[in-house]
């Protein structure tokens, strides 16, 4: 790892427990994951996960997907039309900062459903679960989910819940996560 230092002062989230801070500029930290247009930095005071918003603060150009344009300006948006899949690929975008699998492959979404509107629109809603109960992250990583659902074409509303029931079990991970994370 390299250590670099942080270009400008830059929102961050404090891992494990979720609690949004703004870290200095010249702080040094260690880019240890770069997964799902996310940061997780490690600097003498912890671990941080730093939205790719702020990709630039670390010298980074900032992925098309958070481009200031918003909705309709990034590759997750498509003239194709939505489906189960294009949602199921969406949620595999998203990561726990400390765990190098997507949320889907570490077994963390329980259920996922579509639901047509009015609107032609579709509403989207997800029960996940998280690896601990005492997860401060949370909150982050359902929202990281419901923005990027949101951002799909053809995506009207989307709702990310926490659920803890069942509770989760490393028997969740999909065969693609166990490769990964050197399990099999």
């Amino acid at each position: 790892m390299t250590t670099i230092e942080l270009h400008r002062d830059c929102p961050a989230v404090k891992i494990p427990d979720g609690h949004t801070v703004t870290l200095q500029k010249g702080t040094p930290v260690d880019i240890t994951q770069k997964l799902g247009g996310t940061y997780t930095v490690l600097t003498p005071l912890g671990l941080f996960r730093i939205s790719g918003r702020d990709a630039d603060a670390l010298g980074e150009a900032l992925p098309v997907e958070t481009s200031p344009d918003g909705p309709g300006s990034g590759p997750a948006d498509s003239a194709a039309p939505l489906t189960e899949q294009s949602i199921w690929d969406t949620l595999r975008t998203c990561f726990d900062p400390e765990i190098p699998v997507n949320i889907v492959d570490l077994g963390l979404v329980y259920e996922m459903s579509m639901q047509a509107l009015p609107s032609g629109n579709q509403r989207v809603d997800v029960k996940m679960t998280l690896t601990a109960p005492g997860c401060g992250m949370g909150g982050v990583i359902a929202g990281d989910a419901q923005q990027k659902l949101l951002m799909l074409d053809g995506v009207e509303e989307a709702t990310v819940e926490i659920v803890w029931d069942p509770p989760w079990h490393q028997s969740r991970i999909t065969n693609e996560g166990r490769r990964i994370l050197g399990l099999e």
